[in-house]
């Protein structure tokens, strides 16, 4: 696993701390006790992700404002604690604030105070060892020599272009890469500039961490002890692969909410953004890479508001690029010195691929039989001029066992196996007469 000690960002101990203005955080409270009928301090400080006592310091203001009245009462079913409920000015408040923007919940973070937070955590601090990423790749046969150049690739937090016929375990590869970031950052449910509020933690992207609990006989309680505003998360992976297109990397705009959701690199900072299959996407391989010249020589990226204001957040990402076309074919070479690290990456030799191949078979249960082995690499792999690829051992393996399991034989390997499982793997040359 990579070490890289992240700090976390501080918790909030009053209203100033939050770096927002107090008429945001006021109008935020008023939405989200609207929307979401709360009436309690300890409801509202886990949805507005502040504590207590910031929380009750925001209703105190409120109330003072003749926004927020108590109650009067208090209910058993609640600990005994003090209601609070919008008087009619504070509806009115309220709505009107609604009208002009619908976010409520979890308080924003300024970007820049975000911008600290990327720093404390930044993918360029990342140390990685031959160890750590060997372990990564662990269930991959890979030569000594490409570790050799992923290792300072990864560890440079710089991009990377992985290149190659296909069916070599770049994708694999790449998700491996991710695995070796195996430590955690913090990542703002939402970031605000120009008082606009774009979300950015994203649950189908972010995977949030397990809680810490503290130890109940401990005299030090050290679990949980940041911004709640964050959530803790692994670092992110975002892969996208022939659907992505330059649009995908702009902010989204929702009209009626009246807010804007990050692009896919903004949701990977910190972590790892996978462009799969390169060259497979409606946009051309150098209009994405012109895209990214920017961000990736300078470590920020240029984003735009409806109103056509544009503003710079942060670029802390590890890009992989992962083609099957050569280099030169997609990019001209003003592109290519752009990217930091290009790696081929080539099928195995026979003996990886026999090794990939017994690996497999003892894994799906099946075992190996020397004379169809043979058969294999004296017939078949001559055919295609002894060109192995890594994806297919599975291949071979996955039809050998689909066509026992139709003929209700028990899962073996013979010659004619191998034959009929050959022919499933390459469509002969032949033109179709329709």
């Amino acid at each position: 696993m990579a070490t890289s000690g992240v700090e976390a960002p501080p918790p909030c101990r009053q209203m100033e701390d939050t770096g927002l203005s107090p008429v945001m955080m006021r109008d935020i409270l008023l939405k989200t006790m609207f929307r979401m009928n709360l009436e309690h301090v300890s409801k509202l400080e886990r949805v507005l992700c502040l504590p207590t006592r910031v929380t009750q310091e925001l209703i105190d203001n409120a109330r003072d404002q003749g926004l927020v009245e108590a109650t009067g009462t208090l209910h058993a079913t609640s600990g005994n604690e003090m209601g609070y409920r919008l008087s009619d000015n504070g509806k009115a408040r309220a709505l009107d604030a609604l009208s002009q923007s619908e976010y409520y919940g979890a308080m924003p973070v300024p970007l820049d105070k975000y911008y600290e937070q990327v720093e404390r955590q930044s993918i360029k601090n990342i140390r990685i060892t031959r160890d750590q990423l060997t372990k990564a790749m662990g269930h991959l046969i890979l030569p000594s020599e490409l570790l050799d150049h992923l290792g300072p690739a990864v560890g440079s937090g710089r991009s990377i272009l992985m290149y190659g016929p296909p069916g070599n375990g770049k994708s694999s590869i790449s998700n491996g890469i991710r695995d070796a970031l195996g430590d955690k950052i913090y990542v703002p449910r939402a970031i605000l500039y120009s008082g606009q509020v774009i979300t950015v933690y994203d649950p189908i992207v972010h995977s949030a961490a397990e809680e810490q609990v503290d130890d109940p006989n401990s005299l030090r309680r050290t679990s949980n002890k940041f911004d709640r505003r964050y959530v803790r998360c692994q670092r992110p992976t975002v892969v996208t692969g022939g659907e992505l297109t330059l649009d995908m990397l702009d902010l989204v705009y929702n009209p009626t909410a009246r807010t804007y959701t990050a692009p896919l690199q903004l949701k990977s900072t910190g972590g790892v953004f996978i462009v799969d299959d390169l060259g497979r996407q409606a946009d051309s391989p150098q209009s994405l890479i012109n895209r990214w010249i920017v961000p990736l020589e300078e470590s920020k990226d240029i984003l735009a508001l409806q109103s056509g204001e544009k503003f710079e957040v942060p670029f802390d990402t590890l890009v992989i690029f992962s083609t099957n076309f050569h280099p030169n074919e997609i990019f001209d070479k003003a592109a290519l010195r752009r990217i930091f690290f290009k790696i081929k990456i080539d099928g195995p030799d026979q003996e990886n691929f026999l090794k990939i191949f017994a690996l497999v078979a003892k894994k799906k249960g099946m075992a190996l039989d020397e004379t169809s082995l043979v058969h294999l690499l004296k017939r078949k792999y001559p055919t295609i001029d002894n060109v192995y690829a890594n994806y297919q051992p599975v291949f071979l393996i996955d039809q050998m066992i689909a066509i026992c399991d139709f003929e209700d034989i028990p899962y073996r390997m013979t010659p004619e196996l191998v034959d009929r499982a050959w022919a499933n793997m390459f469509v002969r040359d032949e033109t179709i007469v329709r």
